[in-house]
């Protein structure tokens, strides 16, 4: 029997095994969920953001327990899974407390020709297409204004955290949803087209690779469902010559090795104006060598193993072919020997566009520091990327610095501050890095039927 399985990141041991779900078991899920849409979506919008408290009062009770399966399934420091979980229960509260307000019905001005109301309805159930590198918080900023809407969820999670996709399934469960509401489908990427083909799956949103995606959004352009796609980012970090050094120097070792530095919106290219080059790469090395790597358990790890054996073999394939192009190796650059899939932080100097830790996306702990001449230099560097998910501008001039950032061409640009994600805020891509928005109102509607309702006299 085929199945999906979990090996520890930090040792290389099997941990779990998972069978995949065969074509009864998927229609049963099916059938579940889009009978448990029906119910819910029946409720009030103040009922269902009730049910959808409850879901991060649970999270919260169990956040030692969850967070070390985060630990123990994709490396992450213990710590920070900890901090994932309570940023879903954070995420839980902020959609309970502000659906009904979000979602209530709008009117329309028609100039007196009747009353028109647009009413934002459930599209039914949504397919969701998740990684691995935030198994519960990838999956409930999509999921959770998804279902707060009116509308179910089936998530597909990745093969090695399907120990995380189960706990999410019974966390749910706990609040009391409907049956199937929330459900885990447990299948090779293969199945995908059969399920997007199904009548009873309304749309489907994924974060993945640009090859994953493009699969994906073809299915669903074919099958005329909406989609929304986050295919992950090669985003620029600028520094300009009047940034506060220290705390751009202190973000950018946050931004860029956080999570091992597998985050979408990791600050992956550094660009650094030439007049503060030198001081910048000096106190960004010295602070990097400080970072604990060691055991995603021990309570002191600021950075685990990366994820699998595998990421690390193509990231620091993605390294030598830089440094064999030119790249000078200021930090780290070597598979270290013993078990695990873990990788010093790592970074490159003299990093030019034509370099592949520049060109392409690098998941994991390399920093890759370029030169600018000027500020319309660091911004040119910026732009020339088929990415353009998320950023960040450091400069001193706040007005300056709100100009400059309207220039970027990403979907988000954080100005003297590190990229993240937040219920208040959108978040989502443009070129390669995708469609559509998650979280804030955007992420709330993006799976609704803004229905008009048109009364004349």
């Amino acid at each position: 029997m085929q199945c999906a399985v979990s090996i520890s990141p930090a040792t290389g041991d099997k941990i779990a095994s998972y069978p995949f779900h065969g074509p009864e078991k998927c229609e049963e899920i099916l059938a579940q969920a889009a009978e448990g849409q029906l119910a819910w979506a029946a409720l009030q919008i103040a009922e269902r953001a009730q049910y959808i408290a409850r879901v991060g009062v649970i999270l919260r009770k169990d956040a030692c327990s969850l967070g070390q399966l985060i630990s123990l399934e994709m490396g992450k420091p213990v710590v920070a899974a900890r901090g994932e979980i309570e940023k879903c229960a954070a995420l839980c509260e902020w959609y309970a407390a502000h659906a009904e307000i979000l979602l209530a019905d709008e009117i329309a001005d028609v100039g007196g020709d009747g009353e028109a109301v647009i009413a934002y309805r459930p599209l039914g159930v949504v397919l969701g297409v998740m990684p691995w590198n935030f198994p519960f918080w990838q999956v409930l900023r999509a999921a959770i204004p998804i279902m707060v809407a009116g509308n179910g969820f089936i998530l597909k999670h990745a093969d090695n955290v399907q120990g995380c996709a189960a706990a999410l399934e019974r966390a749910i469960a706990e609040a009391n949803l409907p049956t199937g509401l929330f459900s885990v489908v447990n299948v090779t990427r293969d199945a995908i087209p059969a399920m997007l083909a199904d009548r009873r799956i309304a749309a489907v949103t994924a974060t993945a690779g640009v090859g994953a995606g493009s699969a994906i959004a073809a299915e669903a352009g074919r099958n005329l469902k909406k989609s929304v796609l986050e295919l992950g980012g090669s985003d620029p970090f600028i520094i300009l010559a009047d940034a506060d050094l220290d705390r751009a120097v202190q973000a950018a070792v946050q931004g860029r090795f956080q999570n091992c530095g597998q985050v979408c919106i990791a600050a992956k290219r550094l660009i650094v104006e030439r007049p503060i080059a030198d001081a910048f790469v000096a106190r960004f090395v010295a602070a990097t060598k400080r970072l604990q790597l060691g055991d995603p358990l021990d309570e002191d790890t600021e950075v685990g193993p990366m994820a699998r054996v595998r990421l690390r073999t193509e990231l620091h394939d993605q390294i030598e072919r830089s440094v064999g192009l030119g790249a000078t190796l200021l930090l780290g650059g070597r598979i270290p020997d013993g078990p695990g899939a873990y990788y010093p932080p790592t970074i490159l100097a003299n990093v030019t566009p034509d370099m592949p830790v520049f060109r392409e996306e690098t998941f994991g702990p390399v920093a890759a520091i370029s030169i600018a001449e000027n500020a319309e230099h660091a911004i040119a560097l910026a732009n020339d990327s088929d990415f353009g998910l998320s950023g960040a501008l450091w400069c001193g001039d706040a007005e300056r610095a709100l100009r400059l950032a309207r220039q970027i061409e990403t979907g988000g640009i954080f100005v003297n501050g590190v990229a993240a994600s937040d219920p208040r805020v959108p978040i989502g891509g443009v070129k390669q890095s995708g469609y559509g928005r998650e979280l804030s109102h955007f992420g709330l509607r993006e799976f609704t039927n803004a229905q008009l309702v048109w009364a004349r006299d």
